[in-house]
């Protein structure tokens, strides 16, 4: 890519587009001249943006790298001129046939998070701001990529007990809301979608912090499960006032504080774009514990990959 590059687009599906959230958000707070969107793969291919083309930088996510949605979505990326970049654990994937370039993330220790794919994109779309615009924490965001394994190594010892107690005072929960806001949303959705309803079949929903009190704070009464996530950054002030409220009205609340974890630990000029790297692996560690708990192993499934759908 050169320094013509508009448009940067994140396209996957489910956790993967979890993965791409943090950039998306990272971009559009940050660039003045790129234009950025967050898809789910298939409705990028059926109502793709107008300004796909030349000068068009579509980010492609796939564990598997077998997504059909997210495969369909590179070919018509190039198609329209695009240039497509691939992320995928598969080295044979059949995404890393339909790009431009790929990248084969490393995945599975818990305590390596500077490489896998969520920290990756987030460092790739700090060198296109830095390349366009000369963004101006540029080395301060690459030392604390170097730094994050740390926190987040020292955050799972942290919440070992806590993320115990978790699961057995709340294993027959049927419904859980996720609170959070910024960078922080994509994790509060991620794990609602996925941890929850995907891999323990429970039924869940994310709200966003800000969104609380026009609406979802209706619900709240003591039998009401919360998991509040409350981020570092400009928008802590939104969590507090969400969990001020939330705790105040109901008996049953968790609180994922990241000052609290340990990433005050990161430079405050780029601190809000960590920690959706800190509450992914930090949840990992509640739904393992949850799925102990309820004797559901987070690898079953009813439908995913068992019939056609």
């Amino acid at each position: 890519m050169n320094n013509d590059l508009k448009n940067v687009y994140f396209v996957a599906c489910g956790g993967s587009l979890v993965d791409l959230y943090n950039s998306y958000y990272f971009l559009k707070n940050n660039s003045k001249s790129i234009s950025t969107g967050w898809y789910t793969a298939n409705e990028f291919v059926y109502d793709f943006p107008i300004q796909l083309g030349k000068n068009t930088l579509v980010i492609l996510c796939s564990h598997s790298g077998n997504t059909e949605e997210t495969v369909n979505a590179a070919i018509l990326s190039r198609k329209k001129g695009a240039y497509a970049i691939g992320l995928s654990y598969n080295k044979d994937s059949n995404l890393f046939k339909e790009v431009d370039n790929s990248i084969l993330y490393e995945w599975g220790d818990k305590f390596k998070v500077s490489r896998n794919p969520m920290a990756t994109v987030l460092e790739i779309s700090v060198r296109i701001l830095n390349k366009i615009e000369k963004y101006q924490h540029f080395k301060v965001f690459l030392d604390e990529l170097d730094n994050i394994d740390k926190v987040v190594q020292n955050a799972i010892a942290l919440v070992q007990a806590r993320a115990k107690k978790f699961a057995v005072n709340y294993k027959d929960e049927n419904f859980f809301q996720i609170i959070g806001s910024g960078a922080t949303y994509g994790q509060a959705y991620g794990f609602a979608i996925c941890s929850l309803m995907e891999m323990q079949w429970i039924n869940a929903t994310a709200i966003h912090s800000g969104e609380y009190f026009h609406g979802p704070f209706e619900v709240a009464d003591n039998e009401s499960m919360y998991v509040v996530l409350e981020s570092l950054g400009r928008t802590r002030s939104l969590d507090e006032r969400a969990k001020l409220f939330i705790t105040s009205h109901s008996k049953k609340v968790e609180i994922l504080d990241a000052k609290e974890l340990g990433l005050d630990l990161i430079n405050a000029t780029v601190v809000e774009y960590f920690n959706p790297i800190l509450f992914y692996t930090v949840l990992s560690e509640y739904r393992s514990q949850l799925a102990i708990a309820r004797q559901h192993p987070l690898e079953v499934r009813r439908y995913m990959g068992k019939m056609s759908y």
